[in-house]
């Protein structure tokens, strides 16, 4: 746990991570979910882990899973309902042209709120990957955001015990997601009050946001539900570990949560193709508690005072006393 948070993982960290131009995977991490499991537990704090439905869990082995991570004391963190990987989702999910289509993708996300309610998962995240266009005239804009909207709905109203998060992204699969930013999201979800949002730092930062305010944006809408920690170079969601890069807007995302009263999951989706999965995500969580820990030494006073003078000297000197002292 990290001052007062739960800390997850989502499962291919501890996998054989592959992309596109290696298959197979670069090797070093498990190959079944039991061994996948029994890697995350050589993280030290680690309270949970996300999976993908159909991916990781199903009909046929669902007590089976929920045994896995009773046994090793693990919770699962969040679901998610894979709606980007197979051809029939390529015009789109919830927002598919095709009507048929798009029922599907309302069946597919109630089907994974009901195995995460029998997981006791308390979250399922709709990541509208495919939903989006490659072309000009290739999308009807009013109509897809509509689509979109009345899936939502369908689904939240679907089963009391699992929220349904929204994770937003500028692009990939598509050239341009419907949902990219955090505006958007909040302006998507205005009137679905029992749909929140999954804030994924890398996606933000690919988006040109700053972390920070997109959180304080979408915490002041009431939608700021769960934290994907990562981060990348801003051109591609590259899924890195945590402090590679952004070390100052990571910093100031940290004390956003803590002056928003953020108290959800910090959960890392990164990919390790080349690195050890144990050994990357161990350093991900020692960087965000130094983070903490940074922001603790100023005190959320200071940062404030900083912050309504709005001085730039006085940000970057108080930058220089939270990480070195």
């Amino acid at each position: 746990m990290i001052a007062g948070h739960n800390f997850g993982a989502c499962l291919p960290t501890f996998g054989n991570c592959a992309d596109r131009y290696c298959l197979s995977g670069y090797g070093g991490g498990g190959q079944t979910m039991e061994e996948m499991l029994d890697l995350s537990l050589k993280v030290e704090g680690l309270d949970g882990l996300e999976l993908v439905g159909n991916w990781h869990v199903n009909d046929a082995n669902i007590r089976d899973v929920g045994k896995m991570f009773a046994d090793r004391g693990l919770k699962i963190c969040m679901l998610v309902p894979d709606l980007w990987t197979q051809a029939k989702w390529g015009k789109g999910s919830l927002a598919a042209p095709d009507a048929a289509t798009r029922q599907a993708g309302v069946d597919e996300v109630r089907k994974v709120m009901d195995w995460a309610a029998e997981l006791g998962c308390r979250y399922v995240d709709v990541w509208p990957g495919q939903d989006g266009y490659d072309y000009s005239f290739q999308a009807d804009y009013i109509e897809a955001w509509k689509w979109l909207r009345d899936g939502l709905a369908l689904c939240a109203d679907h089963n009391p015990k699992v929220r349904v998060l929204v994770e937003y992204k500028l692009k990939e699969p598509r050239t341009h997601c419907f949902v990219n930013s955090a505006a958007k999201v909040v302006l998507l979800l205005q009137g679905l009050d029992q749909v929140g949002v999954l804030l994924d730092t890398g996606h933000s930062m690919a988006a040109g946001e700053n972390i920070a305010e997109a959180a304080a944006l979408l915490a002041s809408f009431g939608k700021l539900d769960y934290v994907h920690l990562n981060d990348n170079y801003r051109s591609w969601d590259d899924d890195m570990m945590v402090g590679a890069v952004h070390l100052v807007e990571s910093l100031e995302l940290v004390y956003w949560l803590k002056r928003v009263g953020y108290k959800g999951w910090l959960t890392l989706d990164i990919f390790p193709y080349r690195e050890d999965g144990v050994k990357a995500a161990t350093e991900c969580k020692k960087w965000i508690e130094t983070f903490f820990k940074a922001v603790e030494r100023v005190g959320m006073d200071a940062c404030a005072e900083v912050i309504r003078k709005a001085d730039g000297c006085d940000a970057v000197g108080l930058v220089r006393r939270a990480l070195c002292g």
